[in-house]
């Protein structure tokens, strides 16, 4: 027998199919108490998307670590021998909800790890660097990159505007005009924590850390043309080939290795190693291997599963934590905001975001609360009623860092190598070879070439100058006069697609 429909609060319902009005031709009748709760649902389906890393996709698996990297941290999931499960979450920076994947943008990678001490996340890209170094830019940075607020197009004279007047992003841009910049799919891309983040051992011992999971299936990229093609034909593909890699038992897998710095040795390194748009060579700090993380089931339902997924960089395990990163610092605060705006107050009680561990918080009410504790339990702290207690063993040791305490406005220049072309130059010069560089070249001609603001246009040119003088000839060189030349970011639309 065939089970009734219900509404949702479980009574059945008479018809599906037809609205009750008065007589076959009249009016609706308000009366219809389904009617309204579907339609109301229905027109409060969607959350708000993220606004950024908005489309994306996901899955569940396991990290097992197999090497003992307990010296360096007292992590319950980083002991030898523990698997955890764990969430991962792919995604395009830039683009809106239905944008192509195959845009050139970094790329989300997020993790969350359910641990037997609390939930874990680590939010990440898949290059190790970031644009900017510093939170207060971020609002203008994405903005830069989205739309304009007449024409509602994507702009290339608003982004490079951005970027020429913010010499920090060209290592970051570099990568991303890079082969890198296309990832083949979300399987054949490595992944980074990006920030440094600090490690704590049992006995009380302080470490700077870098995370990079490399792909065990190579990595591997699209050409322009491809990505091109791709974003027309099918603007689903890196969602498409990673559920059905894991639907056909072909489950991808990346080995997670770490940096680890000396806590003193940060003082007097040559660059700052807290700088988002630096990387740590590995000759000064190599990597050492953890363990395996492992993608083997996909999600049942990708609204539950994945888009309401919540991640945030505050949410640290006893024996991880922040560092003097001004990005993750800005972004501890941000993110957990976003997901509170986003999904709600309590999202962290929906079942893709809540811990596998008991959770027994303060926290009350607020919208959609649906667990709660018992009548007799405390609301309040410190009690006398056996409500829990903050308990720093447990937690751990979280005295940060050192700092001079002195409240400024400025950038931290205190090391000898602190500038922001250097790494670019080196990435460009010492890590690509021929073929890559050529293809280096034209993506930048090719992005810097739909520019239309003169100024702007030798900005750019500067700019790849200050980062290899060859690959700034080279990218003069290659671009045509500017046809229309615009004063204005309202003038006339832009009659050539933008890409990012």
């Amino acid at each position: 027998m065939t089970k009734p429909t219900t509404n949702s609060v479980g009574t059945p319902i008479a018809s599906d199919a037809h609205s009750q009005s008065v007589g076959a031709n009249g009016a609706i009748a308000l009366t219809d108490h389904y009617l309204v709760e579907k339609l109301a649902h229905f027109n409060r389906e969607r959350v708000p998307e993220r606004v950024v890393h908005a489309k994306g996709g996901g899955a569940y698996g396991t990290f097992v670590t197999t090497h003992d990297v307990s010296q360096y941290t007292r992590a319950a999931l980083f002991q030898p021998g523990v698997e955890t499960e764990l969430l991962a979450r792919f995604s395009t920076v830039a683009g809106e909800q239905g944008s192509p994947d195959t845009w050139r943008d970094p790329r989300g990678f997020a993790l969350k790890f359910y641990t037997s001490e609390g939930n874990y996340d680590l939010v990440g890209n898949n290059t190790p660097v970031f644009f900017i170094k510093d939170g207060i830019k971020f609002p203008d940075f994405i903005r830069s990159q989205k739309r304009l607020p007449g024409s509602h197009l994507r702009d290339n004279d608003m982004q490079w505007d951005f970027w020429t007047l913010s010499p920090e992003s060209a290592h970051q841009v570099t990568w991303l005009m890079g082969d890198r910049g296309l990832p083949k799919s979300w399987r054949h891309m490595d992944g980074f924590g990006s920030h440094t983040y600090q490690w704590i051992n049992a006995a009380g011992e302080r470490f700077w850390v870098k995370y990079h999971f490399k792909t065990n299936q190579g990595n591997d990229f699209l050409t322009q043309a491809e990505a091109d093609r791709l974003a027309g034909s099918d603007a689903d593909h890196h969602i498409r080939d990673l559920y059905g890699a894991i639907e056909d038992g072909d489950f991808p897998s990346w080995t997670l290795h770490v940096q680890v710095m000396p806590y003193e040795d940060a003082a007097t390194y040559r660059f700052n190693p807290f700088d988002l748009t630096k990387v740590w060579p590995h000759g000064d700090y190599p990597l050492i291997e953890v363990g395996q993380m492992t993608l083997n089931r996909n999600p049942e339902n990708y609204f539950a599963e994945i888009e309401q997924a919540a991640f945030s960089p505050a949410h640290f395990v006893p024996g991880i934590t922040g560092s003097p990163d001004k990005m993750l610092q800005a972004r501890i605060f941000s993110y957990a905001d976003a997901q509170r705006y986003r999904v709600g107050v309590n999202h962290a009680e929906l079942p893709v975001n809540r811990a596998r561990v008991e959770v027994d918080s303060y926290d009350k009410e607020g919208a959609m609360r649906h667990g709660f504790r018992s009548p007799a339990a405390p609301v309040y702290a410190p009690n006398s009623f056996g409500g829990p207690a903050a308990d720093p063993v447990a937690a751990g040791d979280d005295r940060g860092w050192e700092s001079d305490g002195e409240l400024v406005r400025a950038a931290i220049t205190l090391h000898p190598e602190d500038d922001d072309f250097g790494q670019a130059g080196t990435l460009y010069r010492e890590v690509l070879d021929d073929a890559a560089r050529e293809r280096l070249v034209a993506n930048i001609v090719g992005h810097v070439g739909k520019t239309r603001v003169p100024e702007i246009r030798e900005r750019a040119i500067q700019y790849w100058k200050h980062v290899d003088a060859d690959l700034g000839a080279r990218v003069e060189a290659g671009l045509e006069p500017i046809a229309e030349p615009r004063t204005s970011l309202a003038s006339e639309p832009v009659r050539t697609p933008a890409v990012f």
